[in-house]
């Protein structure tokens, strides 16, 4: 276990540079203490790190000093190998970049190890496309990309989620795929902030470069942004009645997470109906979403929504209507 240990800390300090014993310890899970018994261990051996006390200190291997040891076990190797999503990357016009160096990785992998890379493949496959979903168009995903790599500002004409035109000039900061969906994220106005690809209807990368914030982290940003979002979600909360025998109408409607709420949150009605409760966003979002299950669900609350759900079937009675 301390080989691996003392492995993983020398890959930190050549990947990262300087980091202090805190953080080493915390990204190895051991202590302070511990930390410092590794350095002694790996500097008997040979190895040039140092560690330097104070608020500028922290260790470090010297600058010339780099090794070719990988130390990668069994799992590492299957993890590497796991988290390849081909349509992602083919997205990115990285998919043959990766199958390069994928090939170039397995061949300087040991026999076993090879053997490991071949099984990942075989037994698990990551697809990020949703069912039923048609794909976006992101024409402008190659040209977020380069810039981001440049670190180029972009000017850019975007639609809202309102449907209002705005133009902005961002500083691309990193992109994010929710499920098939992409996302850039870029500064505007000296703040972080989140666009959808697909809505971008004109982008041009200018001669203006751009300094990225030192403390930016993307997938810190990313979890915050989802927190702020669910956390400003309003729930509009509905009553529905359904017998037994259409829940799995609800399940193809809105997802495997209906077979908790219907096996475990649901009430047995007299009349052998289950009754449960749906959130959604708004009024508007539950009449759409639930007239395109017809009869198989009874709305019993709210009133309004009953009275909504009723104007718009008889606005669609009316609108295809066949006059004799």
């Amino acid at each position: 276990m301390r080989a691996d240990r003392l492995i993983s800390l020398l890959m930190l300090l050549q990947t990262k540079g300087q980091m202090t014993a805190q953080e080493l310890a915390e990204r190895l899970e051991v202590s302070p203490r511990t930390i410092y018994r590794d350095l002694d261990a790996l500097s008997a051996s040979g190895v040039p790190v140092y560690a330097e006390r104070g608020p500028q200190g922290g260790c470090f291997l010297m600058e010339s000093y780099r090794t070719n040891l990988t130390g990668l076990n069994e799992n590492e190797v299957r993890a590497l190998f796991m988290f390849t999503v081909p349509g992602l990357l083919a997205d990115l016009g990285a998919d043959k970049a990766s199958e390069a160096a994928m090939l170039k990785l397995t061949a300087s992998l040991p026999a076993p190890f090879q053997q490991d890379a071949e099984k990942v493949r075989q037994r698990i496959h990551l697809d990020t496309a949703v069912f039923f979903q048609q794909s976006e168009p992101t024409p402008y995903l190659n040209l977020i990309q380069d810039a981001i790599w440049q670190e180029r500002r972009v000017r850019m004409v975007y639609r809202r989620s309102d449907g209002n035109w705005v133009k902005r000039l961002v500083d691309p900061y990193g992109l994010v795929a929710k499920a098939n969906v992409w996302y850039m994220v870029a500064g505007s106005f000296g703040a972080p902030f989140t666009f959808r690809i697909s809505r971008i209807q004109d982008a041009s990368l200018t001669d203006s470069s751009f300094v990225r914030p030192p403390d930016f982290d993307l997938p810190t940003f990313w979890a915050s942004w989802l927190d702020r979002l669910e956390g400003n979600r309003t729930r509009y909360d509905v009553i529905i009645t359904v017998p037994p025998t259409n829940t799995t109408l609800l399940v193809e409607a809105f997802g495997e997470g209906m077979y908790h709420l219907i096996t475990e949150e649901s009430k047995l009605l007299e009349n052998g109906r289950l009754q449960l409760t749906l959130s959604f966003a708004s009024e508007e979002d539950a009449c759409r979403k639930l007239l395109g299950l017809g009869t198989a669900v009874a709305v019993i609350h709210p009133p309004a929504l009953i009275h909504h759900l009723t104007q718009t079937a008889r606005a669609v009675t009316e609108a295809y209507t066949i006059d004799d």
